[in-house]
């Protein structure tokens, strides 16, 4: 009797400690992990697009490597350039490749509507994830959907099964694709010092020729080094894409409120955008267009600039890397010429000396043959001559300066009012 009497009393001390206990510290939601949505194309374009024209009573399985985790996630799914309503049915996570599917819910409900040209959140899931831990999402589509949006290059295998296999640790009668459809952002609850860097680019960033499956994107290595400083990385790269017109994709002087500065938590961006600017008219991609000159993409560059500054955010831009001999056997082997390349150093040469950015990441110099700098190095280069390879990739996230990127945030609590 008398231990029983002193374990109810230590339980009500422990329940009064619970209640009278300082609140958690303070929190907030940062963005770890990001596929910037594209408008599909249509099928004359030079690359089949990787997914059906239309899904219907079918789930598709994605798999994705936040940058931080938290106690709670939620996801952001994406009707960007959607022609009708969406319809998800249901949503899941699962922890891990193989593991059981957590239900998602929106407002409460297990599935969502989402009206073009829109997005949605997820109600938070209460589910531990730690740094650079690979999660996966299922998205079930129960009615005929017409596909007007999606990310092309995922450098990751996805899954797409017959019915409702949302809740099932394993998918059945499944095809794989490398394209991403729907999901287009994780966000995980972080500590308030905790913040986001956003990297918009083209395929270089997007991780074309990227081990698949293997996370070697330079933004995947730049996301190891600053995981120890409770600082995420959120990839909004885009293959074909590019700063000042549409390409496969919208430009990013178009998708930059939405893809970098309405993230949460973000707090640092880097560009490194302008190749397919320089380089596509002339090519199959556009035979009539007019290049740029030098003065609209500098201006281009001071609006990216100027509109980050407008948010307090810190802007560092990054020199292109070389591509001599670019693409060599296909349809675009005539990507490179050496007037294009003339202007690509006019570029460089003005962003290390007059930028508009707080600071400069000179890739070009992490990744050129010191032989012929026109070219990238041989251990960099994947092959074509225009993309890193995974040693190439490691090389550019290297040469980020993080005292640079992240300035006096390091040691400071996160900004009030940043993110949401």
């Amino acid at each position: 009797m008398h231990r029983l009497c002193h374990l109810a009393a230590t339980v009500l001390i422990a329940l009064s400690g619970a209640a009278t206990a300082e609140p958690d510290s303070p929190s907030h939601w940062v963005a770890s992990w990001q596929a910037s949505p594209q408008p599909v194309w249509g099928a004359d374009f030079l690359f089949p697009t990787l997914i059906p024209p239309a899904l219907q009573d079918q789930t598709f399985r994605q798999t994705a490597r936040i940058s931080l985790g938290g106690p709670r996630l939620r996801v952001r799914l994406s009707n960007a350039h959607g022609q009708q309503p969406l319809r998800v049915g249901a949503a899941s996570v699962a922890s891990a490749v193989g593991s059981s599917p957590l239900a998602l819910q929106f407002d409460g409900q297990p599935g969502v509507l989402i009206a073009p040209g829109q997005e949605r959140l997820s109600d938070p899931l209460a589910l531990p994830t730690r740094a650079l831990q690979s999660i996966q999402v299922s998205l079930y589509l129960p009615a005929a959907t017409p596909l007007h949006s999606f990310h092309w290059d995922g450098r990751q295998t996805s899954w797409l099964g017959p019915g409702d296999q949302s809740r099932a640790t394993t998918l059945h009668g499944a095809e794989p694709t490398t394209a991403r459809l729907v999901l287009t952002g994780i966000d995980v609850e972080a500590p308030a010092s905790a913040r986001s860097v956003v990297v918009i680019g083209d395929s270089i960033t997007d991780g074309a020729t990227a081990s698949l499956d293997q996370d070697q994107r330079w933004t995947d290595h730049l996301a190891a080094r600053l995981a120890p400083r409770g600082v995420a990385v959120a990839n909004a790269g885009i293959s074909g894409g590019r700063l000042l017109r549409d390409g496969m994709g919208e430009a990013a002087l178009t998708r930059f409120p939405r893809d970098v500065l309405d993230q949460p938590g973000v707090a640092s961006v880097i560009v490194l955008l302008g190749i397919n600017d320089i380089s596509w008219p002339g090519t199959a991609f556009a035979r009539d267009e007019a290049r740029p000159t030098l003065g609209q993409l500098q201006a281009g560059y001071r609006t990216l600039a100027r509109q980050a500054h407008g948010r307090g955010l810190r802007i560092l831009g990054a020199t292109l890397p070389p591509f001599a001999g670019a693409l060599p056997g296909t349809p675009l082997e005539d990507y490179y010429a050496a007037d294009k390349d003339a202007l690509r150093r006019q570029l460089n040469d003005w962003l290390r000396s007059d930028s508009p950015f707080d600071a400069v990441i000179d890739l070009d110099a992490a990744l050129r043959d010191p032989a012929d700098p026109s070219r990238m190095a041989p251990a960099f280069d994947s092959g074509d001559h225009l993309h890193p390879g995974d040693a190439g990739n490691r090389a550019m996230a290297e040469a980020v300066a993080l005292e640079a990127l992240l300035g006096n945030q390091g040691s400071e609590p996160f900004p009030a009012g940043k993110g949401i």
